[in-house]
């Protein structure tokens, strides 16, 4: 069996990553007014959000069409794969996955097995990295199916964002009434609920200070309960030096676990803003 690896470009994944696993990422299209753009392909991370401070309407985003992804399937399978595990950002917060779960079963020519991550950014990219490397040892598609599910249960994530107006907007945030009409310089921090996996707000807080601790308090418990190492992550949305700052802080009190540091792009910045920054963790996949 030959499997190839899909993902979209929400993974955030190192070219190196995607050059080293051979990873098909395809670029997801943020829109603003009436102009499109691909992500990291006709703009930059730092270019879209000098755009968004500029622009007096929020963007949008638009998910590739079955047909372009039609074409990559067939394009894999014309080049000797049988199957494609191919993994995308959570269904709660797009209709991607679940079109193509439909799009899949009139497939005849490679065996396409849709994934849903729950997530997006780097965390589902760690999913899609592991799922390259069993690949490329040539492990079977059960295996790495249960492995995607062993690491995707294992996720956790604290975000803090400055504005939630295209959050809201978007219907991305499950439980708006629990920050809207709050008091100026409120920080919400989000997560993706375990039951639901949709975006939710659980807790609230009057400062960056204070949402980062509580943040920590929530990491902290994860550190605890965990019966494998962790991987952390800080992600930022375009605000690197906060961001190097917390994954200092972070790495100060847990030397011995690794961490990794990624961003925010074009397409999650549209939703999130200028600002936020989160940590994360997963199951250490190179440890255990």
């Amino acid at each position: 069996m030959k499997i190839a690896i899909v993902t979209d470009s929400t993974s955030y994944l190192p070219q190196e990553i995607v050059d080293k696993y051979n990873i098909t990422v395809v670029p997801i299209e943020v829109v603003f007014n009436t102009k499109t753009y691909r992500e990291d392909i006709d703009i930059t991370t730092s270019q879209f959000y000098d755009l968004l401070q500029e622009s007096p309407e929020l963007p949008s985003t638009a998910q590739p069409s079955i047909g372009e992804m039609m074409n990559i399937y067939d394009k894999l399978a014309k080049e000797g794969y049988d199957t494609v595990i191919s993994i995308h950002l959570a269904s709660t917060i797009s209709g991607f996955v679940n079109n193509l779960k439909s799009a899949a079963q009139t497939i005849d020519n490679i065996n396409v097995v849709v994934y849903d991550s729950q997530i997006t950014v780097r965390l589902m990219g760690y999913l899609a990295q592991e799922a390259a490397r069993m690949a490329q040892e040539n492990k079977p598609l059960d295996d790495i199916i249960a492995r995607l599910d062993t690491l995707r249960d294992s996720i956790g994530e604290s975000f803090v964002v400055d504005d939630l107006k295209n959050l809201v907007k978007g219907g991305r945030l499950s439980n708006t009434s629990a920050v809207i009409g709050t008091v100026l310089n409120i920080k919400p921090l989000l997560e993706f609920d375990n039951d639901s996996h949709k975006i939710v707000a659980y807790d609230k807080v009057r400062s960056m200070k204070k949402a980062k601790l509580k943040a920590e308090e929530k990491l902290a418990i994860a550190m605890d309960q965990a019966t494998h190492p962790l991987r952390l992550l800080v992600i930022d949305a375009d605000d690197p030096k906060a961001g190097d700052r917390w994954a200092g802080e972070l790495h100060e009190k847990y030397p011995h676990v690794t961490l990794d540091r990624s961003y925010f792009g074009p397409v999650i910045g549209a939703h999130l803003g200028k600002g936020a920054i989160a940590i994360a963790w997963i199951r250490d996949f190179d440890k255990s």
